[in-house]
């Protein structure tokens, strides 16, 4: 990622002002900002969605070349925040003669007034292609594909395997290219899902990259590891479905131990999903024999999840548009995993081989899931190398912080992911261990120039290690009843700033100044940035940012 600043033009272009009904967001936001657009500034006179998109359309007209867009270029809005001050972010997506420019994202940031400050943008390559036509066919190009879907699986025997390529432009990997991204799916032994997304230059044939397609983490209600928790429900007739009004009628349904039907990358069909019902909106209860047990669990959740992401950072919902995703639980045959799906925007959970793991229906895994829906409306990071590990890394540190806000006694937060889930056969205690990452065997305490190699889930430890210390600092301490023990890779002693401050930052950094490509030193420029904004360059917070990088060899 790299940023682009351009001096305001003069004289200033002003803005009619229309008011904003979006209280709560501001009191979540104020105070938070160094600046403020004027002594009593609040939600009345900031600039509405539509004013931003306006300022930013009049600003890519304007600043067209600066931007690299041509007239061979689209662009469409992808998200967009408007600060309690009245500063506008508007993300943008980016297409080359009607194709998907991977790495063609970028940010741009206007004063309150709506001129032009500056941007982020994936890339500052310019993008220009002698041709878009391939000379390697998309029946080759899904070939190849689902061979590297195989060779990923070497030792199971995949089924029902099928490929759909899309014609793109790629731009994350050097000079932009004429590409080939292809979605590979299938099914293993036991009929559980498997995917992977390979780029392929149309030219050549030659993988550019490849990574997997499945994100993973791995009334009231007695759940499995929550005790008895509340739940909003939507009473039909005599019944009561398992679907909350009160947030976009998020739903949870069984899947019947079903999985999906996907040809050519498309899913035909979907385990079904039938919607949970009960009779006296008392549901489950609490072991795996009620199946609505594992269907609390999810759903409670998704409301914490929903509720954190809404009460802190002032979001709307998962896209922010008011609307609910769904979960479907009971997924597959022992499945022993969880993920995130965008093209349905749902969550899914398998119930566990009872060995390695149980039900993955844990409220850090729930919140782990969701919040790579956000990651999708957002940055957007590609699923691979350090963006691959900071998309992981968002979602381990977002689903850590969705556990703290619950504050669920039988469930109390910690700096561990998914120590619900995991059996006496899987032989950790956790899957990932914030404070230590190495301690699961695999994952990357410190930066170095070989992190982006490591499965994402692996270089994702660098940015949980950081959020670790950043919130708690170094040293030893027990914190949800877990001893935890922050170290650090140079030595050095940090302050921990508190996990609100952290989950803030990271927040801004990750909706604001994140684009597809940011990598582990420009996730420090976002979050240093993010932190001046916040707090203002010389406060404690913008130093302990810089402070935490720094221990983690990210310098």
């Amino acid at each position: 990622m790299s940023r682009i600043r351009i001096p305001a033009r003069t004289p200033a272009r002003h803005v009619r002002r229309s008011r904003l009904a979006a209280a709560g967001t501001a009191a979540v936001a104020a105070g938070l900002l160094a600046t403020a657009l004027t002594p009593a500034a609040g939600a009345a006179d900031r600039p509405t969605r539509a004013t931003a998109i306006g300022n930013a359309a009049a600003v890519l007209a304007d600043e067209a070349a600066r931007l690299g867009l041509t007239s061979a270029q689209d662009t469409t809005v992808r998200d967009v925040v408007v600060d309690a001050d009245g500063e506008q972010h508007v993300r943008y997506d980016r297409t080359y003669r009607d194709l998907p420019v991977l790495g063609g994202d970028f940010v741009v940031h206007l004063a309150p007034n709506g001129d032009y400050r500056d941007a982020d943008r994936a890339t500052t390559r310019a993008i220009s292609l002698a041709t878009v036509t391939p000379s390697l066919s998309g029946p080759k190009a899904a070939d190849l594909a689902a061979a590297a879907l195989r060779a990923a699986n070497a030792g199971e025997t995949l089924k029902k395997v099928t490929a759909k390529p899309e014609l793109v432009v790629d731009a994350l990997h050097g000079t932009p290219k004429l590409a080939w991204r292809t979605n590979a799916v299938g099914q293993d032994s036991l009929g559980n899902p498997v995917a992977r997304t390979v780029l392929t230059d149309a030219r050549s044939g030659k993988q550019i990259d490849a990574w997997d397609a499945i994100e993973t983490a791995s009334g009231d209600g007695s759940s499995l590891y929550g005790g008895t928790v509340p739940l909003e429900t939507t009473q039909s007739g005599s019944t009561y479905q398992l679907k909350d009004p009160t947030r976009g009628n998020t739903y949870t349904g069984d899947a019947a131990n079903k999985t999906d039907l996907c040809i050519l990358g498309i899913c035909f069909s979907r385990a079904p999903a039938t919607l949970f019902t009960d009779a006296d909106n008392h549901w489950g209860t609490g072991t795996t024999a009620d199946r609505s047990t594992a269907a609390v669990d999810a759903q409670y959740g998704t409301d914490e999840t929903w509720d954190y992401y809404k009460n802190v950072h002032g979001r709307n919902g998962i896209a922010g548009d008011g609307k609910g995703s769904y979960n479907r639980v009971h997924y597959g045959n022992n499945y022993n995993n969880a993920f995130w799906d965008d093209s349905c925007f749902c969550m899914t959970y398998g119930d566990g081989d009872g060995t390695t793991f149980g039900p993955l229906v844990a409220l850090d895994v729930a919140g782990h899931e969701m919040s790579h829906g956000v990651t999708s409306k957002t940055a957007a990071l590609t699923y691979s190398g350090e963006p691959g590990g900071l998309n992981e890394a968002t979602s381990d540190i977002f689903g850590t912080l969705v556990e703290f806000y619950a504050a669920n006694a039988s469930d109390p937060g910690d700096y561990l992911i998914g120590e619900k889930i995991v059996r006496s056969g899987f032989g950790k205690t956790a899957l990932r261990y914030m404070d230590q990452p190495s301690k699961d065997g695999s994952s990357a305490d410190c930066w170095s120039s070989s992190v982006g190699n490591l499965d994402v889930h692996y270089s994702s430890g660098v940015a949980n290690h950081f959020a670790y210390l950043l919130a708690e600092g170094s040293g030893a301490k027990v914190i949800g009843g877990v001893q935890h023990n922050g170290t650090t890779c140079n030595g050095a002693s940090v302050t921990g700033i508190g996990k609100d401050k952290l989950g803030a930052i990271w927040y801004r950094a990750l909706t604001v100044y994140m684009t597809s490509s940011t990598n582990y030193a420009g996730a420090r420029t976002a979050t240093l940035t993010a932190a001046k904004d916040l707090y203002g360059a010389s406060s404690a917070e913008y130093g302990a940012v810089a402070a935490a990088w720094s221990a983690v060899s990210v310098n």
